[in-house]
C-alpha cells in the first residue's frame, strides 16, 4: 500500500524543535539518575563525604541509609533521591563517584608498585639504586642504601624483616604521587 502526500504532510510539530525529549528518553534519563541514587546509597559515610555532594542530595542519600532494605518505604526514598539529584548537575556527582570507587583499586596498584621497587633493591644492589634515584631524584641515597643493606642482613636471618617493612615505607612515603 503506497500513500500518496507530501512528506511535510507527516511531520509532527516536534520534529523541528531541536530541545524536544521524548517521554522514553526522560525516563530512561531519569533511571539513570536513578541508578546512581542507588550507588551512592551504597556507599559508606566516609566515602560521601570525600565526595562532596550537594547538601540535599547528601541528606537524602543519608535518609535513605536509614530505612530498612527491601521494603516499599525504602524504593520510594530512592525515588525521592533521584528526584532531588535532577536538580542538580550529576557529571560531577559521576566523576567523584569514579574516583571513591576505583581508589581501592589505585592503592593496590601503587602498592604493588612499590614492591617491585623493594624487591629488585633488594636482588639488584646498587644499580638499582642508582636507577632509582635517577627516576626520583628526592630520595636520599645514604638511607636508601643503609635500609637495602640492613634488609639483607634481616632477610639472611629470615623471611620477614623489620628493615624490609621500614624500605616499603620509606618508599611509599617518598615516591608516592
Amino acid at each position: 500500500m503506497n500513500i500518496v502526500g507530501d512528506s511535510e504532510h507527516f511531520k509532527q510539530p516536534y520534529d523541528r524543535d531541536d530541545e524536544y525529549v521524548s517521554k522514553s528518553e526522560h525516563k530512561r534519563e531519569c533511571d539513570a539518575v536513578q541508578e546512581l541514587g542507588k550507588q551512592l546509597v551504597a556507599l559508606s559515610k566516609s566515602q560521601l563525604d570525600k565526595m562532596e555532594l550537594d547538601e540535599s542530595v547528601l541528606d537524602a542519600v543519608l535518609a535513605t541509609k536509614k530505612i530498612k532494605v527491601n521494603t516499599e518505604a525504602y524504593r520510594r526514598q530512592l525515588q525521592f533521591v533521584g528526584k532531588v539529584m535532577r536538580n542538580v548537575d550529576v557529571e560531577p556527582i559521576q566523576a567523584a563517584l569514579d574516583r571513591v570507587l576505583n581508589k581501592n583499586n589505585n592503592e593496590a596498584a601503587k602498592a604493588q608498585i612499590f614492591e617491585k621497587h623493594r624487591e629488585r633493591l633488594l636482588t639488584q644492589g646498587d644499580s638499582e639504586i642508582q636507577q632509582l634515584l635517577e627516576d626520583h631524584p628526592q630520595l636520599d641515597r645514604q638511607k636508601l642504601r643503609q635500609l637495602v643493606r640492613q634488609a639483607n642482613k634481616e632477610l639472611a636471618k629470615g623471611p620477614d624483616s623489620k628493615a624490609s617493612r621500614e624500605l616499603f615505607k620509606y618508599l611509599r612515603d617518598e615516591i608516592g604521587e
